[in-house]
């Protein structure tokens, strides 16, 4: 089993569908957590409403900070942003690059659920 920690700046988007959809696509092999080096202060509407047309509840997610205990935690941290994302020496590092779902509109925000799911899918089978 791995550890797989999700981050972007805000904890808001990006690392919270990454999240919600590799707990999905691991079907309990693997735990997920997210985190932001700035958190924000709710998950981004659009994102919740996105993950919901997939079945999934995100209404309970807490941007949380970056912290010593969530980067000890992790086998593989994965930066799901650009390069405002932090980097986390001596861990195994994923870089994906996403655009940010802040603020686009709902169809924008599906195109990045997708892309992510299709990535969490491919790290979930690569992880076993």
């Amino acid at each position: 089993m791995s550890n797989v920690l999700f981050v972007c700046v805000a904890n808001s988007g990006r690392s919270v569908m990454a999240e919600r959809l590799f707990r999905g696509a691991a079907g309990g092999r693997h735990e997920a957590r997210s985190a932001g080096s700035t958190p924000g202060a709710a998950v981004h509407p659009e994102v919740l409403q996105a993950l919901r047309e997939l079945g999934i509840d995100a209404s309970d997610h807490v941007p949380r900070k970056l912290d010593d205990e969530a980067i000890a935690w992790a086998d593989v941290v994965v930066a799901t942003c650009d390069d405002a994302c932090p980097v986390v020496p001596g861990k195994r590092y994923v870089s994906w690059q996403l655009p940010d779902p802040k603020n686009r509109p709902l169809d924008e925000v599906r195109a990045i659920r997708d892309d992510i799911a299709t990535r969490v899918n491919a790290l979930a089978r690569e992880l076993g």
